[in-house]
């Protein structure tokens, strides 16, 4: 005989936690539907009702006829369906762990190389406390730099020589 089930195993609170609002109803309908099927499963017995043969042997007149349908009641199994998607869910699951043992790793990568940046940020002198040559060692690909690379004032990338608006329609053909 199949293991009875007892009561629902599903946590429903951390589910409801994880369902995004506008699904909530959706979720409630879902609940009362299974709270119902559980109720009805344990509404009735776990074993099937015992049956007084000799009883009934002795009074129904038809010989064989009783033993007959004993017989067939003895030999009636419910079948229980065999758990054929476990593996399946297992599998997924492995590669679901997989996935998130990466994005964990990843993120930790990450973490780390942030925290790096971030260490470097509070080891520079506050920009109120900063020289230009200050500036310059901190950020060279940002600072004005003469002689290497002139600009025109005001400094921005707009107004120097050979400048082209990224924003601009290509020019057409004639």
């Amino acid at each position: 005989m199949a293991k009875r089930i007892a009561q629902s195993s599903v946590n429903w609170a951390a589910l409801a936690e994880r369902v995004p609002p506008e699904q909530k109803a959706s979720l409630a309908a879902f609940k009362v539907k299974s709270d119902n099927y559980l109720r009805r499963v344990l509404a009735n017995p776990p074993e099937p009702p015992k049956i007084n043969w000799s009883l009934y042997k002795q009074t129904v007149p038809v010989a064989g006829m009783v033993d007959n349908f004993q017989k067939q009641y003895e030999a009636l199994k419910i079948p229980y369906p065999a758990d054929t998607l476990t593996a399946q869910v297992e599998a997924q699951w492995n590669e679901i762990k997989k996935a998130i043992d990466a994005f964990i790793k990843d993120s930790n990568a990450n973490i780390a190389s942030y925290q790096k940046q971030i260490e470097e940020t509070k080891a520079l002198l506050p920009y109120d406390q900063m020289t230009m040559e200050d500036f310059r060692d901190a950020h060279p690909d940002l600072a004005l730099d003469p002689i290497n690379r002139p600009t025109f004032w005001p400094h921005t990338p707009d107004e120097q020589l050979g400048y082209v608006d990224p924003d601009a329609p290509p020019p057409q053909a004639h």
